[in-house]
C-alpha cells in the first residue's frame, strides 16, 4: 500500500489523537520533563499541540498546514528560539515511540518514520 502515513494511521483523526497522546506523555513522562519545560520558551503547549497537528500533517503527506501558514516546514527555523540537546532530540523521540506504541500504529510504514530520509518524500 502506498496510501500517504496519515491516510494509514487514520487521517487528520488518527493524527491528532496521537499527538494528544504524546503531549499528554510530555506532559507527565519524568525523562520528559527538560523539554516539556523548553516548550514554555515558546506560546505553551497548548499552541505547540495545534502547531505539531499542522506540521505532521505535510510532514506524513497530508494537507501542509504548517507551510501554509508560516510558508515554510524548516525544523531550525521552527526550533531557533530554544536550546535543543541532542540528549533533548533522543527523549522526543522516545515518546514519540511511545505514543505510536499506545496508539496502536506499528509496521513497516511506522519504521520509516525513523528513518534520515523520513519527511523528503
Amino acid at each position: 500500500m502506498n496510501a500517504p502515513l496519515i491516510v494509514r494511521i487514520g487521517g487528520e483523526d488518527g493524527l491528532r489523537a496521537l499527538i494528544e497522546q504524546f503531549y499528554d506523555l510530555m506532559e507527565t513522562l519524568p525523562e520528559a520533563q527538560d523539554i516539556h519545560r523548553l516548550h514554555f520558551r515558546g506560546h505553551g503547549l497548548a499552541h505547540t499541540r495545534a502547531a505539531q497537528l499542522e506540521f505532521m500533517s505535510g510532514f506524513m503527506g497530508g494537507r501542509a498546514y504548517y507551510r501554509e501558514r508560516h510558508g515554510h516546514m524548516d525544523l531550525r527555523e521552527i526550533h531557533a528560539h530554544v536550546p535543543i540537546r541532542d540528549a533533548d532530540a533522543e527523549v522526543w523521540l522516545k515518546v514519540m515511540d511511545e505514543a505510536l506504541a499506545s496508539c496502536g500504529h506499528e509496521g513497516l510504514h511506522i519504521d520509516s518514520l525513523r528513518s534520515p530520509c523520513a519527511g523528503r518524500r
